[in-house]
This record gives structure tokens, C-alpha cells and sequence, in this order.
């Protein structure tokens, strides 16, 4: 090994602690860069739902990478941890389609309402209010977490390759009305490309997982997407490999667009505060699950260094409301990495040097279709099962919660209404089973917040 390479890994081993987390800097890249191919679609989806708010697809493009390079960076060296981060998926729609479609708000309204609620994050973290959030979630509700996010995250890989159809509903004067027949989510048509690609790319990494091959879903991706060339899914920047290189879009027509006059009004208290709401939950349970998996919980439950975890994700959120996005949170996708072997801030920060070189090198990332990083999705979903083995399913107060926990992320298609099921009838079937004492007073708290949302949101 020569010195400066040896001094690099010195490096590395001083400042994330490998060998104390079993792990080694090869291992931790390569993690770093399944996390990354999972979670690219963000570069592309990102600013098209934000653009169809007026905003400059460009600009948003710009702010999408730079403010995941921020975010996984302080993740990296405030907690070391694997977690990557970007804006979110949900929230992004909440911004275009219900603030500034619905509400009739402008783009520069919704943004400001991110710059605050990424403020109240601030200090939320500093009182440790999201801390104590993620502590007094009871331990089999934490392990059903993790359970719901690998449905979820398997269910997102299945849409995104064509194999699981969801467009079997429509709107019919702002009203969701099924077709005639009567289903959300069916099967797909396999015979289209890219779930053909999407099956080939599972077996594929099936069989390398099957033989301990380290790097298994790294491999899997690359594969999947060369593959992908002859039958016309993936495809060459420009049809050469000359055409990688771009420069990135000005951030002039989005950064720092705040609209001050309308800050004290309902209309914001209100959209604040689901923003708040949703991120709050997302993060929380995307915390649990991947820490859970990974094995990050002390025997009492809790995270180590959560404070500055959810740390980053607030000043993440801030930030990148001043670049010009939507709300920055902590994503499922970073499980793929922790399945690859990832367990510490070397692999977010290895996430986000991706997202820094996706700047220049957006069309190169491009090439890889959403058929080619849906195995790795699909399959982190089987990795992220295995705690449903420790939840006590001989006790009802505690079985149906984390059974509703389970099912009802990838049937409300979120991670936070998954939580709110789970903790709701966790307080009320213990209450009513005599068992008030297994109940921390702020999960009554959270409960009864829960339910006034959903009466009055």
C-alpha cells in the first residue's frame, strides 16, 4: 500500500471509526454509491414536479444535488451515520399540487413555508424534541417500522419498473373514483420492456446475493443497466459517451425566493405545518427502520447521536429552501446501502460526492433507468423484513398495532401515516386493555395530536 493511500485510510479510520463498526473504507464507498443509484431518480423527478409550480427546472436541478451533497455531508461528520439524504418525494407534490395548485399560493409562498419549518426543525433538534420523539416509540412499533419501510421501499422498486401498475384511479371533479374495476394497484404489464428488464435485473442480483458476491446490488444496478442498452431501456448521453460532461444550471431564477408578506397568516400556519407534520414522521421512521436493520439501537431503543442525525436533516431542509427546493429529509433508499455492508458517515458522504459530481455529470446518471435500481429496491424490501421475526404477535396491544404499522406505509404510500396507525391504536388498546402503565406520557401527547390532524387537517 503506498503512504498516500495508506494516509487516506488512516484518514477515514480516524475520523468514521471503521474497524469499531466492522466495516472498511471499500466497503463503505461502495455502499455510499448503491444508496446514490437508488435515490438518483430525485435528480430527474424532483424538478418536474417543482417546475410544473412555475419554478425554473434547471435552477431546481442545481438545488436538488447541491442541497444532498450538504445534507449527506453533515450527516456524515455530525453523526456518522449511513443516511442519505434529498429532497423528499410527497412533500415535493405537496408543494406543486396542493399549495400552489390547490391553495391557489405562489411557488415563492410554498418555498417560504419550507425555509420555516426548516427553522423550526432547528430548534426542535436543539430542544430535543424530535429526540424524545424517536425514544418513546415502543420497541416492537420501532421493529414494525422497519418491517412497513421494506414493503414500502419493495412496492416504490415494483412501480418504478412497470411491474406493479398503479393507474387504475382517476380524478373526476376533485374527487379520486376508481375504474370499473375497482383496483388501486394491479399487476403490470410484463411484457413491457422495462419490467422484463426489472425481472432479469432481480435474478441477476438474486443469484449474486445468493453467492455472497460483496457489492451484490452495486453490481446488480451496473448490470441491469448494460443490459438495458440492446432492448432500448437504458441508453448513452446524447447515443455517445462523449456527452456526459455538462455544466450545471444557474440557481439565479430560484435561490432565495422568500415571499415575506403572507408569513403570519392561516393559510401559512397551515401549510407549515404539514410540512412539519409529514417530515417529522418520514424522518423519524426512516431513522428507525434503517437503524433498526442495521442494528444501530441500543438495547433500550435508541440512537445514539439521533440529536445531531436530525440535526442535519433540519439544516438540510433550510438550506435547501434558500437554494430553491422543497423539503429535504432523510431517505428509505439509504437502506440499500446499509444492506450493502454501510455503517457509518463514510457512506453518506460517499452518497454525496455523487450528488456533487451529478452536476456535471447529470447526463452519465441519467442513464440509469428506474428498471435497473428497481431489484436493488425491491430486494432491500426482503432485507428490512427480518426484524418482523422479534415483534411479540402473542399480545394483541401490541401485535395490531404493529401489524397496522406494517401495512399501512405501503397502502397509504407513507411512512408517516404508518407511524400515526401504529401509535394510535398502540395508546388506545393498551388503555383499554388495563395496560395504561406500557404507555409514556408523550405518546399520549402524540396520539391525541394524531387524531385532532385527522379531524381538523
Amino acid at each position: 500500500m503506498s503512504s498516500e493511500r495508506a494516509s487516506n485510510v488512516g484518514f477515514f479510520e480516524k475520523r468514521f471509526k471503521l474497524k469499531e463498526h466492522n466495516t472498511d473504507v471499500k466497503t463503505e464507498i461502495m455502499a455510499g454509491i448503491t444508496t446514490f443509484m437508488t435515490m438518483a431518480y430525485i435528480l430527474a423527478v424532483n424538478p418536474g414536479i417543482l417546475s410544473e409550480s412555475g419554478m425554473d427546472a434547471g435552477g431546481v436541478f442545481t438545488a436538488t444535488a447541491l442541497s444532498a451533497f450538504i445534507a449527506c455531508v453533515m450527516m456524515a461528520f455530525l453523526a456518522n451515520y449511513p443516511f442519505a439524504l434529498a429532497p423528499g418525494m410527497g412533500l415535493n407534490a405537496f408543494f406543486t399540487y396542493t399549495v400552489v395548485f390547490g391553495m391557489g399560493k405562489s411557488w415563492q409562498f410554498a418555498l417560504t413555508a419550507v425555509f420555516i419549518e426548516g427553522i423550526i426543525f432547528i430548534l426542535l433538534s436543539f430542544f430535543q424534541v424530535r429526540e424524545a420523539i424517536f425514544n418513546s416509540i415502543p420497541m416492537n412499533l420501532k421493529k414494525a417500522v422497519s418491517v412497513g419501510i421494506g414493503l414500502f421501499i419493495a412496492l416504490i422498486g415494483l412501480i418504478n419498473a412497470g411491474i406493479v401498475d398503479t393507474g387504475k384511479m382517476f380524478m373526476e371533479n376533485g374527487v379520486n373514483v376508481l375504474n370499473e374495476g375497482g383496483l388501486v394497484i394491479t399487476l403490470g404489464n410484463l411484457k413491457s420492456p422495462s419490467a422484463l428488464l426489472a425481472l432479469i435485473g432481480i435474478v441477476i442480483t438474486g443469484v449474486l446475493l445468493a453467492k455472497k458476491v460483496k457489492g451484490a446490488l452495486f453490481f446488480g444496478i451496473i448490470i441491469t443497466t448494460l443490459i438495458g442498452l440492446p432492448m432500448g431501456v437504458s441508453y448513452t448521453p446524447n447515443g455517445t459517451l462523449l456527452g456526459i460532461f455538462s455544466a450545471p444550471p444557474s440557481l439565479r431564477e430560484v435561490a432565495f425566493k422568500f415571499e415575506w408578506a403572507n408569513i403570519f397568516t392561516w393559510d401559512m400556519l397551515i401549510v407549515v405545518f404539514t410540512f412539519l407534520f409529514v417530515d417529522v414522521f418520514d424522518t423519524v421512521g426512516t431513522l428507525i427502520g434503517v437503524s433498526s436493520k442495521a442494528g444501530m439501537l441500543d438495547k433500550d431503543g435508541s440512537l445514539p447521536k439521533v440529536k445531531e442525525a436530525l440535526l442535519a436533516d433540519a439544516v438540510g431542509t433550510t438550506v435547501g429552501a434558500c437554494l430553491g427546493t422543497s423539503t429535504v429529509t432523510t431517505f428509505v433508499e439509504s437502506a440499500a446501502g446499509v444492506a450493502e455492508g454501510g455503517r457509518t458517515g463514510l457512506t453518506s458522504l460517499t452518497t454525496g460526492v455523487m450528488f456533487g459530481l451529478a452536476l456535471i455529470l447529470a447526463p452519465l446518471f441519467g442513464m440509469i433507468p428506474g428498471a435497473a435500481t428497481a431489484p436493488a429496491l425491491i430486494l432491500v424490501g426482503l432485507f428490512m423484513m427480518s426484524p418482523i421475526k422479534e415483534i411479540d404477535l402473542d399480545d394483541f396491544t401490541e401485535a395490531i398495532p404493529a401489524f397496522l404499522t406494517i401495512v399501512m406505509m405501503p397502502f397509504a404510500y407513507s411512512i408517516a401515516e404508518g407511524i400515526v396507525f401504529g401509535m394510535v391504536s398502540y395508546v388506545v388498546l393498551k388503555v383499554l386493555a388495563g395496560k395504561h402503565k406500557d404507555v409514556s406520557p408523550i405518546m399520549y401527547v402524540l396520539a391525541i395530536l394524531f387524531v385532532l390532524k385527522t379531524i381538523f387537517m
